[in-house]
């Protein structure tokens, strides 16, 4: 709601109520809500007579569909009152048989393989998935028994294998009060990638226990080391999104990684993994997901809107090796790196509340509008010389075989070469203006999508070590 300004004085269903004018041009969404509870005539001096009437013709029911999508926003900034630290939920709820309920410590989780993956191979893994509860039943995390309906702050420290490091890590925890499936979402898996960690808290935040429908469990800073340090790395320089699921006994990594994935991953139904561009570049919101899975298919056409590109992924990725553990994962492309973007995160938080609904974890109309068509195919186009490049299409613009991209420009020479678009497509990736060299990856283009003759698309091909991905994907 607007704070200050004028107010109008009208007449509800609960008597008299003030309700704040917003500025000239803006209509404060929750407005619309009170129109359909108070009537139209008490919203007329609210929004102007004009509106009024144009809502007139639109129709109630048109008007109702509106209020639903457009009301109050369903996500927070702002950590609620009522949530409760790891210190008051252990006291209120002791974890008591947490062993037997499948919360087993990491260092005496036996070694099992998974099934095969059509190009990895069998990949091991370090864990069972924990055994399904009963209605009611408390859910062991963390070494704490999460009840139905709490909202819970934890944190998450994997003590044994780094001793004088401090890696405490926030997990926040939204358990509902009717049993359903538990989503995971993480971000920020590379520490400067910052839209991810305020998606995940405004979701988190907004979420009502009392009418959630399963778990959702958020991890908003996965990566706190290279985080602390405004680093996409570890402190020894490793990638983590390149690890996974871990190795105990291996590099810095691959111990972080296998604590990681076996405290929390192995919990979840299914998982989304945020990031954003890399490398001064910057990525249209989109869900990359291995479409030949139909669980991951599934998972991934039920963000709405959103552009699905059918990507294999790092084999050492931590999406990749959810699905290799049999839980559905995604990664969810937004913006770029070192930067906190509101219309970005906007779009995100968006995205995932769709998902929550579309899997029937909080309440929703009937009314969904259908999924962008997936792409299936894309590729980067690159700087063929050295210079300042110079942007001229925008995000998320379509593009036809030949179309200027950009320019780049020597500031010694003068010299101009143009970037020519290789396909017709839409732009999904793209470098921010800056100094380039030869073989620079500048635009990355979803290629048109070509229906495909099967419900599910082929495997993509598997990567070579020749593979050049500068390190883009994922």
């Amino acid at each position: 709601m607007y704070q200050g300004g004028l107010r109008h004085k009208v007449f509800g269903r609960d008597g008299i109520i003030w309700i704040p004018r917003p500025p000239h041009g803006r209509y404060n969404p929750p407005l619309l809500s009170h129109c359909v509870e108070s009537g139209m005539d008490v919203c007329a001096k609210a929004l102007g007579r004009p509106v009024v009437r144009v809502m007139r013709a639109l129709g109630w029911l048109t008007l109702m569909i509106a209020c639903v999508s457009a009301g109050h926003n369903a996500w927070a900034s702002d950590e609620p009152a009522t949530w409760l630290t790891a210190e008051k939920l252990k006291r209120l709820h002791p974890p008591s048989r947490l062993s037997a309920e499948g919360d087993l410590l990491t260092a005496t989780l036996p070694r099992t393989s998974v099934s095969r993956h059509p190009f990895y191979g069998s990949v091991e893994a370090y864990s069972p998935l924990p055994p399904r509860r009963k209605p009611g039943e408390v859910m062991p995390l963390l070494g704490h028994a999460i009840p139905p309906q709490v909202a819970a702050r934890l944190m998450w420290v994997p003590s044994q294998f780094f001793s004088g490091l401090d890696v405490k890590t926030p997990v926040l925890v939204v358990r509902g009060a009717h049993e359903g499936p538990t989503l995971c979402l993480t971000a920020a898996v590379h520490g400067d990638e910052l839209n991810g960690i305020e998606m995940v808290r405004q979701v988190l935040f907004g979420l009502n226990p009392a009418k959630l429908r399963g778990t959702v469990i958020g991890v908003p800073i996965v990566n706190m080391m290279g985080f602390a340090r405004n680093s996409r790395y570890l402190p020894d320089r490793r990638d983590l999104n390149r690890y996974f699921p871990g190795n105990p006994n291996g590099s810095l990594a691959s111990r972080f990684a296998w604590a990681f994935f076996n405290d929390l991953v192995r919990h979840c139904d299914a998982l989304v993994d945020i990031h954003t561009g890399s490398f001064h570049r910057t990525n249209y919101l989109q869900v990359r997901a291995d479409l030949s899975q139909a669980p991951v298919q599934e998972l991934a056409r039920s963000f709405g809107e959103v552009v699905v590109l059918n990507s294999l992924g790092n084999s050492r990725s931590l999406r990749t090796a959810a699905v290799m553990q049999g839980i559905p994962a995604v990664t969810l492309e937004a913006g770029e790196p070192l930067r906190l973007q509101k219309s970005v995160v906007r779009e995100g938080v968006g995205a995932i509340m769709t998902l929550l609904k579309k899997r029937d974890m909080i309440e929703h109309s009937a009314f969904w509008r259908e999924p962008a068509p997936a792409i299936y195919a894309s590729t980067w186009v690159r700087a063929q010389s050295s210079g300042i490049l110079f942007s001229q299409v925008k995000l998320g613009a379509k593009v036809e075989k030949g179309d200027i991209l950009g320019t780049v420009t020597n500031p010694v020479s003068g010299e101009k070469t143009r970037i020519l678009a290789s396909h017709a497509g839409k732009v999904i990736g793209m470098a921010l203006d800056q100094f380039v060299l030869p073989g620079f990856a500048a635009y990355h283009l979803g290629i048109l999508p070509v229906p495909p003759p099967d419900p599910l698309p082929p495997p993509l091909p598997a990567p070579t070590p020749a593979t050049e991905d500068d390190g883009l994907e994922d």
